[in-house]
């Protein structure tokens, strides 16, 4: 089993979204295979909270142009990690120093990686 087409499609969003509030290093997973939650994972960071809080925003403004609304929603508050959960994709939006210590691109790196947009991955170095 892979990703949907609509998974897929939001994952582009996402990651365009998050890329035009120039969050570094997205990436994304497909995670079919080993979650039955979700089909894909978005990954990205920012240097600072309030940054975060854009990039989540911007998330939000573009998938909802194209129909999809966030099941939940966690870590707000605080501006640290914020994983916004569409159901069919997960993004997590976290502060650079909450990427390096979770590292979650580790725990999932047996995962295939989504291609991504040029134009969607200018950070995505690692």
């Amino acid at each position: 089993m892979t990703a949907t087409d609509r998974a897929l499609e939001l994952v582009h969003a996402a990651a365009q979204a998050a890329s035009d509030k120039l969050a570094e290093n997205i990436i994304a997973f497909d995670v079919s295979e080993q979650l039955v939650i979700t089909d894909a994972f978005v990954l990205c960071s920012a240097a600072n909270d309030r940054q975060v809080k854009a990039i989540v925003d911007a998330v939000e403004d573009s998938l909802r142009d194209i129909g999809a609304k966030p099941v939940r929603r966690e870590g707000e508050r605080d501006g640290r990690w914020v994983l916004i959960d569409y159901a069919d994709i997960v993004v997590h939006v976290q502060h650079e120093e909450e990427r390096s210590f979770y590292a979650l691109e580790r725990l999932w790196r047996d995962c295939p990686m989504i291609e991504l947009p040029e134009s969607a991955t200018p950070g995505r170095g690692e």
